[in-house]
């Protein structure tokens, strides 16, 4: 081999190795900076380094999420503030990944994308945590403030009529479907961060079209007119004049009830300074025994009868008691039963 070709050889192997230097030299200047087309959960980190990556991907994931959440309905609003959240996510290992992916291929292959400026195609994503509980803990909130029971409808007595309440829906907010719409707004932070929540429609027991078969039977009685009404299915359908307890005797005012009915009661006198010398006595029916034909229990002793006092009737005149034509009270007692409902006003 000729000397010139030895010298030949020689520059050429020099040029290798400065060539083979040099690709490492400039593969070892970028084995800090991510390749070009690595993104983290859809942030363009190429040509960042590590500690750049990781501010970036913190700017664009964490900040958003870490944001208040809210939950609107019918013009209220509860506010979850977002620190009590706890949110967080594995930036820096995601970073790691997206530094390892731009290793792959070896030195050739990632001197072929130095050169053709080619792109590495990985998308990583960084998993994200946060408070469960905290979430839980909210929609449990906002529940209690939004949730309403049904309410049935009723009858709003007086002593002269009956006033039926309307029957109301209530509502049951849809817990399940609120815990998730938030669980996936803390986690996406293209997510809305005020969710609407959705409700049920809760239905009462009773419906103000039903509310008049639960009464086929209702007394009032209003003391100042002497007025004793009877309504079928809440609708009025007899009235008669009756006569109420004396002034230190008065007939008890307030809802009560029919206790109990009689035909041709027992008079068990009650043990009262009035009864005089028949107190605690037990009056057989007759002539001696004032309660006549009829007897409905109302309250301690107080009761709808008959009486053949009628000349009392329309007056505050009784012990207690109300008193009813005879031929009156026949009439009432086949109307109502044992539980009918009086209100005495």
């Amino acid at each position: 081999m000729g000397t010139k070709t030895k010298i030949a050889l020689s520059a050429v192997g020099v040029l290798v190795v400065a060539l083979i230097g040099g690709a490492y030299a400039y593969d070892a200047s970028h084995r800090d900076e991510i390749a070009a087309g690595v993104t983290i959960v859809g942030v363009e980190v190429g040509g960042m380094t590590a500690e750049e990556a990781e501010a970036a991907v913190r700017r664009s994931l964490l900040v958003p999420l870490r944001q208040s959440l809210e939950v609107s309905y019918d013009g209220e609003s509860f506010t979850m503030p977002g620190d009590r959240l706890k949110v967080r996510a594995d930036v820096a290992g995601a970073v790691e990944q997206a530094v390892e992916a731009s290793q792959d291929g070896g030195l050739p292959g990632r001197l072929v994308r130095y050169v053709t400026g080619g792109d590495v195609d990985e998308a990583i994503s960084a998993e994200v945590g946060y408070s469960h509980s905290a979430v839980n803990r909210f929609v449990r909130h906002v529940a209690a403030e939004l949730d309403r029971e049904p309410q049935s409808a009723s009858v709003n007595p007086s002593g002269d009529g009956l006033e039926i309440v309307a029957a109301e829906d209530g509502r049951k907010v849809r817990d399940v479907k609120l815990t998730e719409q938030l669980e996936e707004a803390v986690v996406d932070a293209a997510a809305p961060r005020t969710i609407v929540a959705s409700v049920h429609t809760t239905e009462p027991e009773v419906s103000t079209e039903e509310i008049a078969s639960e009464y086929p039977s209702y007394l009032t009685l209003d003391r100042s007119t002497f007025t004793l009404r009877l309504w079928k299915d809440l609708k009025l359908a007899e009235t008669y004049t009756v006569a109420v307890g004396m002034e230190g005797l008065e007939t008890p005012e307030g809802l009560y009830e029919i206790q109990e009915k009689e035909e041709n009661p027992v008079w068990h006198v009650p043990e009262s300074a009035w009864a005089g010398d028949l107190a605690g006595q037990t009056i057989p029916p007759g002539p001696s025994n004032p309660i006549k034909a009829r007897w409905m229990a109302i309250y301690e002793g107080a009761g709808i009868h008959g009486t053949e006092e009628t000349e009392s009737l329309g007056s505050a005149a009784s012990h207690g008691c109300v008193r009813m034509a005879i031929s009156d009270v026949e009439e009432l007692y086949d109307e109502v039963e044992v539980g009918t409902p009086i209100f005495i006003g």
